[in-house]
């Protein structure tokens, strides 16, 4: 994506706390994002960034990434990506929303506790709602709803605690409906059926996108390295042909929904599908690499548009949307697809340069003062 420069000064804000009381701060200029907050507590060993890129269109939302980075650097460099394209996401999503992002460095399964997420939570607060948090890689409801005691900047919190619940539903139901507009432009007819999917990633959105696209009538294989995942998907879906990759299987449809930047140089000269579309974030390794597909005629649904059915649950949560509500808003990304892939093909531009102008014209409508 393009950067955007917001529209308000860019601080970097330096937050640390010992014994649980906040201590010193101090700013310095930051490029591109309009605030970022480094946090760090002694007492519970926590060390997270909070990256916000821009509250053009309102609060700046996006979840909390916990990930046991290599150091510093790369968790500055995830974050401020991640935020960055939470801006476009939410701009594309129709969201009253902006873009931001949050990491904390550690492993998930040994530093987390509720001690550390609740020093989390107290900082997440003193930005007074600028940022509100959710959840990622690394975070659950359960986690969110920890933080929830101790702020009100969240949402993603469990059912019980007064949230919408975990998100994976919704969020294959986005993909589902981008994958049935990318079959319309392809095949001629938004639907999967008679179609072979190749979804990589067995995980909570990936078991809820299979299930669609088998009742849509479509043909499924999956591959992850996780192997009690497939065996998961196996014993729900019995049909569900399990291989190593498919990426690169003979497939119409490939899905990604796992890790991020699988579309590279090598793998768009070997990729068999016509279509693309998935719920992994950052697909593309580096632009060029969607030029290279287009080579090949084939069609690339961007990524922030069509996962972001678990961005639309979570707002719809803040303003305590009905269920049927927000998920007549996911369906809304049928159309929002549609018109994008259409654009791309009038234009003679990449599908992923008109989801950035589609994001952008919402984003330039709102007057730089406010």
């Amino acid at each position: 994506m393009p950067a955007r420069r917001p529209g308000k000064e860019s601080t970097v804000t330096v937050l640390h706390t010992e014994a649980g009381v906040f201590g010193r701060s101090h700013e310095l200029s930051a490029r591109r994002h309009e605030q970022v907050v480094f946090c760090e507590d002694d007492k519970t060993g926590l060390k997270a960034i909070i990256a916000i890129h821009s509250t053009t269109l309102g609060p700046a939302l996006g979840g909390t990434r916990f990930y046991p980075y290599a150091d510093e650097s790369a968790a500055l460099q995830d974050v401020l990506r991640l935020s960055w394209g939470m801006t476009y996401k939410a701009a594309a999503a129709g969201v009253h929303l902006g873009g931001g992002k949050a990491v904390i460095i550690g492993d998930p399964s040994t530093d987390k506790s509720e001690a550390l997420l609740a020093a989390y939570a107290r900082f997440v607060d003193t930005l007074g709602g600028r940022y509100i948090t959710a959840g990622d890689v690394g975070t659950n409801t359960d986690d969110l709803d920890v933080i929830g005691k101790h702020t009100r900047h969240v949402t993603g919190r469990s059912v019980a605690a007064g949230g919408s619940g975990d998100s994976a539903r919704l969020t294959a139901l986005g993909v589902f409906h981008s994958m049935r507009a990318g079959a319309e432009s392809v095949w001629g007819a938004p639907t999967l059926a008679g179609r072979t999917v190749g979804v990589e990633g067995a995980g909570k959105v990936g078991r809820e996108l299979i299930a669609l696209l088998l009742a849509d009538g479509a043909e499924v294989c999956v591959a992850d390295v996780n192997e009690a995942a497939m065996q998961r998907v196996a014993e729900q879906h019995p049909a569900v042909r399990l291989l190593g990759a498919v990426s690169t299987a003979p497939v119409d449809v490939y899905a990604p929904c796992a890790l991020g930047a699988t579309l590279t140089g090598t793998s768009a000269a070997e990729i068999e599908a016509k279509l693309i579309c998935g719920a992994a974030n950052n697909q593309l390794a580096d632009p060029g690499v969607e030029r290279l597909l287009a080579e090949r005629g084939i069609t690339w649904v961007p990524d922030f548009v069509a996962n972001a059915g678990g961005l639309i649950q979570v707002a719809g949560e803040l303003r305590a949307a009905a269920p049927a509500e927000v998920e007549f808003e996911v369906a809304g990304i049928f159309d929002r697809c549609r018109d994008i892939i259409a654009a791309a093909k009038a234009e003679g531009i990449g599908t992923g340069e008109a989801a950035n102008r589609f994001a952008e014209r919402r984003l330039d409508a709102i007057p730089r003062s406010l």
